[in-house]
């Protein structure tokens, strides 16, 4: 089974003044055919450099999650993609359990 890792922007903090971006609110989900996993970070940006910087309005979801690839590194992007698949893993073949080995019902 292949598992599919979809990167997103949960929300954005800014400087009102600027709109400068700060803070990336993210969530990463892996699924494959019958199971799903997901994690949410943040990240907090460097002050962007004034000629570069994108107007907040213009912004859109594929360039901040590149920013959030970028500063992550291709490390900890493998590294949180490692783990959402280690769930799936469990999820499919599970190595512990919970409950009791009695009948719950109530008894009058």
């Amino acid at each position: 089974m292949s598992t599919t890792f979809t990167w997103n922007v949960a929300n954005l903090d800014r400087t009102l003044a600027t709109g400068e971006v700060t803070v990336v609110h993210y969530t990463v989900t892996a699924k494959d055919d019958a199971y799903s996993s997901g994690a949410y970070g943040s990240l907090g940006l460097d002050p962007a450099e004034p000629d570069s910087m994108v107007p907040f309005a213009d912004l859109d979801e594929f360039t901040v999650a590149s920013w959030v690839a970028n500063k992550l590194g291709p490390e900890k992007v493998q590294e949180i993609q490692e783990a959402l698949q280690q769930q799936l893993d469990l999820q499919r073949t599970p190595v512990t359990g919970s409950g009791v080995p009695w009948n719950t019902q109530p008894t009058v």
